[in-house]
């Protein structure tokens, strides 16, 4: 990949997942909109367990790294789990809301294709 072209996603995600886990502390961008159920159920849980205040904290660290470029590597590896499960999350509960999530796991994907070189040693048989 280009290495300016990896710069501009590399600042996008970094910029994407941050303002995203800030929201997750902040509130400052209202939920849109009633919510189903089955969302206010799922929401209910992670909130219950502090998963999502430990996945804003994963977002804010993965979105520091990737701007800063410090251990971007490392967090793209991280973020994908989290960028997984939000299309999940969208695919079965909220599909009306699944565009940002796509675009979450795209641009990880990118960020995981920029580092590649990073993981050769990991792969190696």
């Amino acid at each position: 990949m280009n290495s300016k072209v990896f710069l501009v996603v590399r600042i996008l995600l970094g910029l994407f997942v941050l303002v995203f886990g800030l929201n997750k502390f902040l509130n400052f961008m209202p939920p849109q909109g009633e919510m189903p159920e089955a969302v206010m159920n799922y929401f209910g849980a992670v909130s219950s367990t502090h998963t999502i205040k430990l996945v804003a904290i994963v977002e804010i660290l993965a979105g520091l790294a990737f701007i800063l470029n410090k251990y971007g590597a490392l967090m793209a590896v991280i973020l994908m789990s989290v960028s997984v499960n939000a299309v999940l999350f969208h695919a079965t509960l909220a599909p009306a809301g699944i565009g940002p999530a796509l675009g979450l796991l795209i641009l990880n994907i990118l960020v995981l294709i920029g580092y590649k070189d990073r993981y050769k040693d990991l792969l190696r048989p």
